[in-house]
């Protein structure tokens, strides 16, 4: 009997000792805050697209800014200049995803045709590829798909957008369903089967000039 009570004794210590473990079905976020990052370079696995006349989609470069959201440096898309169509694209390597949820703070800076910018996912290529932006000048969010360069309106919604302060846009796509949230508020809650995975990125437009600082992607499965 003593032998029996002993290992009862063990079994239930070992089974106290054993410290219960949870599974996440996301994977850990990966976040780019660009402190690392030496002003005027750019993050390696970040690529710069072509606009429709062949030229570089902007000039992107890292920062340094008293004006960061977070510590001193920010991405900039400096460029500020260009066509009604000239979409500023920089797409980011190793992000492929189907489901997930990106996250990025955007700072309108200048723009007499266009101001603002956005966030890009599920992105075969510069020219196929979701986008959700939003626009200061005409006060308003919206979500795209881009086929073959080409915007198509999903949705649109007016918001009173403060001109140079810092905004946050936020996708959380899982299958069909994508879900905007602009400034921590949902805007959009809508289903679209266009592009079924791919990367990330950001976007402005014609002569946009706007910082991006705080991006923050998480796959979920």
């Amino acid at each position: 009997m003593k032998t029996i009570h002993l290992a009862l004794l063990l079994l239930i210590g070992v089974t106290t000792a054993v410290p219960m473990v949870s599974f996440s079905l996301e994977s850990a976020p990966r976040v780019w805050t660009f402190e690392d990052d030496l002003p005027e370079s750019l993050p390696h696995e970040f690529q710069v697209g072509k606009m429709f006349d062949g030229r570089a989609a902007g000039e992107w470069n890292i920062l340094y800014t008293e004006v960061a959201q977070s510590g001193k440096h920010v991405l900039g898309q400096l460029m500020g200049k260009g066509a009604e169509h000239a979409y500023k694209v920089i797409l980011i390597e190793g992000t492929t995803a189907t489901d997930l949820d990106v996250r990025v703070s955007i700072l309108p800076v200048s723009g007499k045709a266009d101001m603002g910018g956005g966030v890009i996912w599920r992105a075969t290529d510069d020219r196929n590829y979701y986008l959700t932006r939003a626009n200061p000048l005409e006060q308003n969010i919206r979500v795209y798909r881009v086929v073959n360069g080409v915007r198509h309106l999903l949705h649109n919604f007016d918001q009173t957008i403060v001109m140079k302060q810092w905004h946050s846009l936020q996708v959380i796509n899982r299958g069909c369903r994508i879900q905007v949230f602009y400034d921590e508020k949902q805007v959009f809650d809508i289903c679209d089967e266009t592009f079924s995975a791919g990367r990330i990125g950001l976007w402005t437009k014609s002569d946009a000039v706007t910082y991006f600082d705080d991006l923050r992607l998480r796959i979920l499965k």
